[in-house]
């Protein structure tokens, strides 16, 4: 594997799910895969468990790793073409990238998107900089589009804990006082549609997400009725997707927070979320604290998505 940025960059999607689970009985069996190599992680935005679960999914591959906080310490990065640098960006990132590239063998990018310009998001322009740049394997810790590494994780923990040979998983959209990106829905809905899950997506009419991702999923604009039957629900907030909205929230309405008495229409599903999760907001206390929510297992497996992708790169480099 040469870069990491979407579920058809992981090929067959059980042999991976099935070598996820292998890495997850035996983190240490590939120590020497990554002896003398080095991971740099490059991060324009804030992370707590991309970063913390990707560096220790690289120390597991006996890696080297190095973090770069582009907006902490470094040189501010001008990241557009023809732009006159007589502003605070001392360095571009056409400069930048290939020198990052020389000092490693393997680079991670986390940069969500912008939220004023769909296009600029949507074309991805700062990590496939990277890829075409760096000369080295590229992976994604969350892009303007999509989070590959969480909906891999995601995977997994829905495989974990299924119980039925094909469950019924409901993304539900729910309120958020901020504007957040579509990355996670987007990337969410993209996994679950390369499976053969019975799929369904729910959120308030103005919320519809970009078709390509949709792809084969069922669409119901009535929050209840796409959660009955429901064996894995998994709450995220985004902002518009449409012109002329795009970026914006059109609607803080606490309805659409899951709460217990949504949960009981279920067939006693599982509860999911990504974190960090405004309480109260997305979900009461009592079922994310409940014995369905499954948000730490979820949590914890981003450091066996991470390690799965990060050794398929060194076996690509050999």
């Amino acid at each position: 594997m040469k870069k990491f940025t979407c579920v058809n960059d992981i090929g067959d999607i059980r042999a991976a799910i099935d070598e996820a689970l292998a890495i997850k009985r035996d983190r240490f069996a590939f120590t020497e895969l990554g002896r003398n190599r080095t991971l740099l992680m490059i991060f324009f935005n804030s992370s707590l468990r991309t970063r913390l679960s990707t560096q220790k999914a690289a120390l597991n591959l006996g890696m080297n790793v190095m973090v770069l906080d582009v907006n902490q310490g470094a040189w501010k990065l001008e990241t557009e073409r023809g732009v006159v640098m007589d502003g605070d960006k001392a360095e571009h990132l056409l400069e930048a990238i290939p020198v990052m590239g020389s000092y490693c063998d393997i680079i991670g990018v986390r940069s969500f998107a912008g939220l004023k310009d769909k296009a600029e998001d949507y074309e991805e322009r700062v990590i496939e900089q990277f890829i075409r740049y760096s000369g080295r394997p590229v992976f994604s810790m969350e892009a303007a589009t999509r989070h590959p590494l969480q909906s891999f994780a995601d995977l997994i923990t829905i495989e974990e804990y299924r119980t039925m040979e094909r469950p019924k998983v409901v993304l539900t959209w729910a309120p958020h006082p901020r504007a957040l990106p579509q990355a996670v829905p987007n990337s969410f809905a993209e996994w679950m549609n390369a499976t053969d899950y019975d799929f369904v997506i729910t959120h308030p009419h103005g919320y519809e997400l970009d078709p390509q991702f949709v792809g084969k999923a069922r669409v119901e604009y009535d929050q209840i009725k796409a959660l009955e039957g429901a064996d894995f629900v998994y709450a995220k907030n985004w902002s518009a997707y449409a012109d002329p909205n795009y970026g914006k929230v059109l609607s803080t309405d606490r309805n659409w927070t899951i709460d217990a008495a949504k949960m009981a229409v279920t067939n006693n599903a599982y509860f999911m979320h990504c974190l960090p999760v405004r309480r109260n907001m997305i979900v009461t206390d009592d079922v994310i604290e409940s014995e369905r929510s499954i948000v730490i297992p979820e949590a914890a497996n981003r450091e066996i998505s991470a390690q799965t992708v990060i050794k398929r790169l060194l076996e690509g480099l050999k």
